[in-house]
């Protein structure tokens, strides 16, 4: 049986992981999704390697909230592989970070990101934000089939 995960969030705070996935259970946008701590973690999911050998490929996620600063391999380079693949390049990967830093911005949208979205610091902000990003990309946006 096909299990698709149709949110994948790769975010090594766990506290704001569990904000995000408190948020789209909230606003029932996550029947379906994985938290992954890191960026190779991530890699293997998506690519269904490592652990993740046994995963039908073919349940690629909805949209990916990815976070830069990543232990093992990092947001940048996980984007430039979903980005570089052709199986994959097609998937929504939304930046959510920390980090302001220009730099950041344009390698990630020069990579490919769909969205750059700098994670508010109120708790309150961040949970709406997470919720319109979910709106957004799984109900009014039209994904490539």
């Amino acid at each position: 049986m096909k299990h698709e995960f149709e949110i994948v969030i790769v975010e090594d705070n766990p506290n704001d992981a569990e904000l995000m996935v408190r948020s789209l259970r909230e606003n029932r946008l996550a029947n379906s999704l994985i938290v992954l701590e890191d960026g190779e973690q991530a890699l293997d999911f998506i690519f269904c390697r490592g652990q993740y050998t046994g995963r039908d490929p073919s349940g690629s996620p909805k949209v990916i909230f990815l976070d830069l600063k990543l232990p093992k391999v990092d947001g940048l380079e996980v984007l430039k592989q979903v980005k570089t693949d052709d199986r994959t390049r097609k998937i929504p990967v939304i930046i959510v970070t920390s980090s302001k830093e220009d730099p950041d911005i344009a390698t990630a949208y020069d990579l490919g990101a769909n969205s750059y979205v700098v994670k508010p610091v109120d708790f309150d902000n961040f949970v709406e934000t997470i919720k319109q990003l979910g709106l957004y990309w799984l109900v009014v946006n039209e994904n490539p089939k």
